[in-house]
């Protein structure tokens, strides 16, 4: 860590309200971007999707439940998978505590993968989720929403993704990649497709990010371009901390 500075309690406040009229300026701006978000252009959805729940067949219509509103979130859950991404399992855990409101507030939440509802299945109920998850298999609709690639686009090591060309090893690349998708349904039952984001497009709705962000080592990432795989586990899978919290 850097060094820093042992200051008074009277400059530390200084220093602190001089740093909080830059977060409040941060915020406004947030504020002004997500205001601009909203009046994003519309894509109309043509294709009819079915999908694969534990109650039977499902349409992404029947996804928003009572709701004109619906966020996915693109799993990355490969056919015949023993378990889910470390890193989605890492965002699914954040987003889980908040799909029990937003429902209430005219908002459908879902995840979805690639693999089987059987697949599904185990994985889900190992880690605790209650948020609705449904299958894709068999359908274009994580290729249709830029979360699947072909294994021989994964070979020449050039995928479209995040709305543009990315190159690099293939050893680095999966058929599968995160991402989030908006949709809205007006009342005539025409579905929208409002916003998407992928990649580091995801931070803003990681609270875990958020608040290491504000400890005094950061994200203290492991490699260059902070790939989570290389320090989340499975909430599940971690090692018991040496100190554990005073009333744990």
């Amino acid at each position: 860590m850097t060094p820093h500075r042992i200051v008074s309690r009277d400059e530390w406040t200084a220093a602190r309200r001089a740093f909080m009229a830059k977060e409040k300026e941060l915020m406004r701006k947030n504020d002004a971007l997500s205001e601009e978000r909203r009046s994003l252009p519309w894509l109309k959805i043509e294709k009819d999707y079915v999908f694969e729940c534990p109650n039977g067949r499902v349409t992404l219509a029947d996804l928003f439940g009572g709701n004109s509103q619906l966020i996915v979130y693109h799993f990355m859950l490969a056919p015949n998978a023993k378990a889910g991404c470390s890193g989605c399992s890492y965002f699914t855990d954040q987003i889980q505590g908040a799909s029990l409101h937003l429902p209430h507030h005219d908002v459908s939440m879902a995840l979805v993968s690639r693999a089987p509802w059987r697949d599904i299945a185990p994985f889900k109920k190992r880690m605790g989720w209650t948020i609705p998850w449904i299958s894709s298999h068999g359908t274009s609709f994580n290729r249709d929403f830029g979360v699947q690639f072909t294994p021989e686009e994964i070979g020449a090591g050039r995928i479209d993704y995040n709305f543009g060309t990315i190159t690099t090893d293939p050893r680095y690349m999966s058929e599968d990649l995160p991402g989030i998708s908006v949709f809205f349904r007006d009342q005539d039952g025409s579905i929208y497709l409002t916003y998407s984001a992928y990649a580091r497009g995801l931070d803003t709705f990681m609270a875990g990010q958020s608040l290491l962000d504000i400890t005094p080592k950061g994200r203290n990432e492991r490699t260059a371009d902070g790939r989570l795989n290389y320090w989340v586990r499975h909430h599940d899978s971690y090692e018991e901390p040496e100190a554990k919290a005073c009333c744990a």
